[in-house]
């Protein structure tokens, strides 16, 4: 069939089963700036979006303006603005999928150059909500005190032209201000990132950098703004072009940048707003006075399980994440992990099965029709998803040799080489400085341990220095199948 290209005037042209908007796109106006306008923003929080327009006409003065505040984020505006920011969401089961076409998207400003045009949509009194998913990374926070770090290049280059900000948080400090000069109410700034407490994190790094500035300013913020914590759940791959095939060869339509997710979505959000909000909750969200317990539920079982599975799963040459889980050992692995070390740590969860919740998620690491890259994981995880239960495991008392297992197999990883001498892309902000430890290092973890900035004083402490030296020596001397396999003798999980 001949494609049709993806814009408004072609949706008549599109044929069921593509699912179209059942409210008029083009009345969309922008009511909430998202800063991070990649795949997860798209299958997430814009789709949750979406579903209330289609219920409530007022929700049609909550679209979204999406910006892109990297260089690379070029895409995103090449891709989206010559289709009026629509896009198509394919949302897989175990065999099944459905494919809609979203159009919460008001608007798409690129910000990679100049955060000019950025800054005075944030100044129109209609924008009530910043909400941001641009990672752990993004905050330019040190690691080890998870507070602003004033020596992050992007910061320090925010202080110097603080009328010109690069960073997000210093994006969110200028706009504030020129709120605050105009005599114009505050917004609300909401954290979307897998981030602990990330309301909190985001609110001290945005009054810290105020502080730096004004402390008049971070007064105003600290009484005005508010920065709800959220718990975001939806396995989102990125885009590939056999996902653009897919959509033009099955269904006709011609999208330069679809989204592909699975079909589980949740969303956990705090009601503490500024200004107002949709009614997200009409549409599947929870709004709950307390999000902590849930956030902390996903970032240690789904998070660290993620985290835990792919580096091991990487290392034993497996590509896709649905591969990886297909090993009965990495699946054994997993809720051994689980039952033993994470679940351990957290507080009640109100409402949640948290077995179930455990098995839903090995059922959700193994559908093969999202083919989720084990390097995507590596990639966007930080390893914070293995520090702080490690440090929480230690607190309770609770061994650690399975979590050490997972540090070891991320440590051998960022070494840079798989076990059959290939390059492995290591994508991190102090990418060489890992680098050099781990090959200084080699089978003994203290190198690597030693940077304070990502593991504290763990370094200090034999309850995981012991395993961890035992399983990384054994990485490098059997690999990644014969360790794991030697894990589930001596520690007993598995068939």
């Amino acid at each position: 069939m001949d494609a049709v290209e993806l814009n408004r005037a072609n949706l008549s042209r599109l044929a069921p089963p593509v699912r179209l908007p059942r409210y008029d796109p083009a009345q969309v106006r922008a009511g909430m700036v998202h800063l991070g306008l990649g795949a997860f923003h798209r299958a997430h929080l814009a789709r949750y979006t979406h579903d209330l327009m289609e219920r409530q006409p007022q929700a049609l003065g909550w679209g979204i303006a999406g910006a892109g505040l990297l260089p690379g984020d070029l895409r995103m505006r090449e891709s989206l603005a010559p289709q009026d920011g629509l896009y198509t969401l394919v949302e897989r089961g175990g065999t099944d999928e459905t494919v809609s076409v979203i159009g919460s998207l008001a608007e798409v400003i690129f910000a990679g150059a100049s955060s000019d045009a950025l800054l005075a949509r944030m100044d129109d009194p209609a924008i009530r909500i910043v909400s941001l998913t641009v990672s752990e990374n993004g905050y330019c926070l040190n690691p080890a005190t998870r507070q602003l770090d004033p020596d992050h290049p992007m910061i320090r280059a925010d202080l110097a032209e603080p009328a010109r900000p690069r960073s997000a948080v210093g994006v969110i400090v200028e706009a504030y201000r020129r709120r605050m000069l105009a005599g114009q109410s505050a917004f609300t700034a909401m954290s979307c990132d897998n981030i602990q407490n990330n309301g909190d994190v985001l609110r001290e790094a945005v009054l810290a950098l105020a502080g730096l500035r004004d402390a008049r300013l971070a007064g105003w913020i600290a009484a005005h703004g508010a920065f709800p914590d959220t718990m975001v759940d939806r396995i989102t791959p990125a885009t590939r072009p056999d996902h653009i095939e897919h959509l033009a060869q099955r269904y006709g339509i011609r999208d330069r940048w679809p989204v592909v997710s699975e079909s589980f979505t949740q969303w956990v959000i705090e009601d503490s707003f500024a200004a107002g909000r949709p009614d997200w909750e009409e549409v599947g969200a929870q709004v709950v006075p307390d999000v902590a317990p849930y956030e902390m539920m996903k970032l240690r079982l789904l998070n660290g399980s993620h985290l835990a599975v792919t580096a091991l799963g990487r290392l034993m040459g497996h590509r896709f994440v649905h591969e990886a889980m297909g090993d009965a050992r990495l699946r054994a692995y997993m809720a051994a992990l689980m039952d033993r070390e994470t679940e351990p740590t957290l507080p009640p969860v109100p409402g949640v099965d948290l077995a179930g919740y455990k098995r839903t998620l090995i059922a959700r690491f193994a559908n093969p029709s999202i083919e989720d890259t084990v390097e995507r994981v590596n990639t966007d995880a930080p390893i914070n998803l293995l520090v702080m239960p490690i440090g929480a495991c230690l607190a309770m008392g609770v061994e650690v040799e399975l979590l050490a297992l997972a540090l070891a197999a991320w440590m051998r990883r960022i070494r840079g080489v798989d076990e059959s001498g290939a390059a492995i892309e290591i994508r991190h902000p102090l990418a060489s400085l890992l680098q050099r430890k781990a090959a200084e290092g080699g089978a003994d973890p203290m190198p690597l341990l030693s940077i304070e900035s990502l593991f504290g004083t763990l370094g200090q402490d034999e309850r995981l220095v012991r395993p961890l030296r035992r399983w990384l020596a054994s990485l490098y001397e059997i690999g990644s199948a014969g360790t794991l396999e030697r894990a589930a003798r001596e520690l007993r999980f598995g068939a």
